[in-house]
């Protein structure tokens, strides 16, 4: 007896859904999980510290101690209690990279602790209103007052403390358009925020005013502010270097510039998405939480001017979460409640290397 088409598409579906079971069920009990925080000292004041959410710089010497993100609101905490094994004493300052909420999420319980909270001016705008994003199909509350930046600026700001200069410098219209990369002048240590996934394809947030020229003139600017020793930390991923950094901008150029080939022939986005214009590193980088079919999306839209995302549903296979609705209702919605200011839980983003010759010195 030959098997029915549904069965088929059950078989083709069990990976994905599986998959995104193991993404959403952390969420569901995150306030209680314990989390493990590893630091990684980088310098005689500067120590990158990974838990759940976007990799953290903790600065601390004479002047106080001052913090780069503070990842997500559930797990505050213990996130606080890590920064104290750090140094005691309270955070004087925290710098956002932009506004999503794996890098926000202890906005609030810092504000309201007296830490002053600095941010690019469209961090607090776009923290101060609803966001809705097509890309999780769902709408972002406004976040409460104590979770706002209460100091924004709109080039860069720079910091004289503990022994050196940090500078945050802002990159326009990056992985949004409120991004942040963050230089240790004395320590020569590089906080990129989200603008740097490392083992992974980025997420380019399109609704945020990201988009992929940015992306890359990020990383340009990055490069011109590191040397063979700097110790670069990625939003997401391990610690790595100038190396790992070039090889990274080399990755997006090359894609960008493939995606842009198949523009020129006259494609639409469906035919560049079926034509896998990303395919030397589809294997790789995209598995993990970006496929390779949203990566391409990013990528046209960015260069044809559509400033959201737009999901290719009737294109995308079976074999695919992005065929299996119910891996993919439930794999947005995780991420979703990952990144609300009124989040009950978050799983992060694993911690892989970009490639073998990312360099990592963790």
């Amino acid at each position: 007896m030959k098997s029915s088409p549904d069965r088929h598409l059950v078989r083709a579906c069990l990976p994905a859904l599986m998959a995104a079971l193991l993404l959403f069920a952390p969420l569901l009990g995150a306030q209680d999980e314990k989390v493990e925080y590893i630091p990684t000292r980088l310098s005689d004041t500067v120590t990158m510290v990974k838990g759940q959410g976007g990799n953290i710089a903790v600065s601390a010497g004479a002047d106080g101690v001052f913090i780069i993100d503070d990842q997500v609101k559930p797990l505050t905490e213990q996130l606080l209690a890590a920064i104290r094994a750090i140094d005691e004493r309270p955070v004087r300052f925290v710098i956002n990279t932009h506004y999503h909420g794996d890098h926000v999420g202890g906005n609030e319980a810092l504000g309201q602790a007296g830490s002053v909270i600095i941010a690019h001016d469209n961090i607090r705008q776009r923290m101060s209103s609803d966001q809705f994003n097509h890309f999780f199909d769902e709408t972002t509350p406004a976040w409460p007052k104590d979770a706002l930046p209460v100091v924004t600026f709109n080039d860069k700001v720079t910091l004289h403390l503990n022994g050196e200069a940090v500078t945050a410098h802002h990159v326009p219209r990056g992985h949004t358009d409120g991004d942040s990369i963050v230089h240790f002048a004395g320590s020569n240590v590089l906080h990129m925020g989200d603008i740097y996934f490392s083992g992974l394809y980025p997420y380019i947030d399109l609704d945020g005013g990201g988009s992929i020229q940015g992306m890359i003139a990020a990383v340009d600017l990055a490069l011109m502010l590191t040397d063979e020793n700097t110790r670069v930390i990625p939003g997401h991923g391990p610690v790595s270097d100038r190396a790992g950094l070039l090889d990274y901008r080399q990755f997006l150029a090359k894609a960008r510039d493939n995606v842009q080939a198949l523009i020129d022939q006259g494609m639409s986005l469906q035919q560049a998405v079926a034509a896998k214009p990303t395919a030397e590193w589809d294997q790789a980088l995209g598995g993990i939480w970006i496929t390779p079919e949203q990566f391409v999306t990013f990528i046209y839209n960015s260069l044809t001017g559509v400033d959201h995302y737009t999901p290719l549903h009737s294109q995308e296979t079976v074999t695919e979460e992005s065929g299996c609705p119910l891996a993919r209702y439930l794999r947005s919605k995780a991420l979703l409640i990952r990144d609300s200011p009124t989040a009950v839980g978050r799983t992060s983003v694993p911690s892989v290397r970009f490639t073998a010759a990312a360099n990592s010195v963790a």
